[in-house]
């Protein structure tokens, strides 16, 4: 595709994947397997000696390989659980553009889209001595994958097909391998949004009940909730929900206690708190508020484990909106935006004790880090780690 989905002023070149960003990075379709690729060293974790407050955790970083300084695989890193330093690693060769990852629940297997028009998702083994090794590759149905999760059960991956507008579903074996896709759904309906020139799936996620898979259509202004089949790995359309048109939905995030759930919407630089019914799997989207930030494009909200705060990242004013979780998780209260420490926040994540929170920035290839205090407050952790096209980070347990 060479014209982007939807008109705004510098928008990264990802949304051209047949020239510029990803030119000629298509994978060569593969109806099995790839073959593994040797195991080769990464950084391990180190557990605190008895009695030491600190440890060092793994920390894998997403990419795109294919763009004009990008990075080659993988990267890998460690980060010191007490201070956030960040101490970078060797990568993980043997993928393609990885601009987006997901841990098995066993924490054993990593999984990566490969962004490109060949859509595409790979396994990666990971070794406790710190070894690695690529299991395979299979195809999406789709072009552009922007995200994936591992459904709770360990059983099925979900991936999202920005470019075409589809959601794929691939079986997990024990040995943390995919299967050939059991499902593809593509979104024919309704009609793009305005401004939109088709569907553009950003994201797939199962809610806390575990019985429903939301997908967030960023070019049908839609979020469409479908059952999964867990025995035969198809999903079955059973809601939809449709915030503000030209609001562009980008990314959902569910509350703890599983009853709300936070929109991030790109076009329209709003947040929008939903209600959730597990029991029907209906999201109910209220109406979208202020991220604080002047002119941007929210990017992707995370919040603290216990509930009490979010977070969203803004790219073009390259900050973070800090908000306070109220009523249960059914109100956001904007609090102050602060400086990301880098240009073009795509991607956010939270250490597993939710006491640090990382920022992949695209632009200015680094990863940089908070501490969150217990009032939500963020401070800068460490330097900046410069990791080329950063955009996506994922801290281990």
């Amino acid at each position: 595709m060479n014209a982007a989905p939807h008109p705004r002023p510098a928008l990264p070149s990802r949304r051209s994947l047949l020239g510029g960003l990803l030119a000629g990075a298509a994978l060569a379709a593969a109806p099995a397997l790839a073959t593994p690729a040797h195991a080769t060293a990464r950084p391990a974790a180190t557990p605190a000696p008895p009695g030491s407050p600190t440890a060092t955790r793994p920390l894998l970083i997403g990419t795109y390989t294919s763009a004009e300084g990008g990075g080659t695989g993988i990267g890998t890193a460690t980060y010191d659980t007490a201070t956030g330093a960040i101490t970078p690693g060797p990568v993980i060769t043997g993928v393609e553009n990885p601009s987006y990852l997901a841990l098995h629940p066993s924490g054993g297997t990593v999984y990566a889209v490969a962004e490109q028009d060949a859509g595409a998702v790979t396994a990666v083994a990971l070794a406790p001595d710190g070894t690695y090794e690529v299991l395979g590759t299979r195809p999406t149905g789709g072009s552009g994958p922007t995200h994936l999760s591992v459904h709770p059960s360990g059983r099925w991956l979900l991936s999202a097909n920005y470019s075409s507008g589809s959601v794929a579903v691939h079986p997990i074996a024990a040995d943390g391998s995919l299967g050939e896709r059991t499902d593809l759904v593509t979104h024919s309906s309704p009609p793009p949004g305005p401004g939109q020139n088709g569907p553009h799936a950003h994201q797939i996620v199962t809610a806390p009940d575990g019985g429903h898979v939301l997908a967030v259509d960023l070019g049908t202004d839609t979020v469409y909730t479908y059952r999964l089949d867990e025995s035969a790995g198809t999903l079955t359309e059973v809601s939809r929900a449709a915030p503000a048109p030209g609001s562009g939905p980008r990314h959902l995030t569910f509350h703890p206690g599983g009853r709300f759930a936070y929109l991030a919407c790109e076009l329209d630089n709003t947040t929008v708190v939903c209600a959730y019914d597990p029991d029907s799997g209906t999201l109910t989207p209220g109406v979208g508020q202020s991220t604080g930030s002047g002119t941007g494009y929210p990017a992707q909200l995370v919040v603290t484990g216990d509930g009490s705060y979010a977070y969203l990242a803004n790219r073009g004013p390259n900050s973070l909106t800090r908000y306070a979780v109220e009523d249960a998780g059914a109100a956001l209260r904007l609090l102050d935006t602060v400086p990301v420490g880098g240009d073009w926040p795509r991607q956010l994540a939270l250490s597993p004790d939710s006491s640090l929170l990382f920022a992949a920035n695209q632009r200015s290839s680094t990863v940089t880090a908070f501490r969150i205090g217990s009032d939500g407050s963020l401070t800068p952790a460490g330097d900046p780690l410069p990791a080329p096209v950063a955009v996506c980070v994922l801290p281990l347990p």
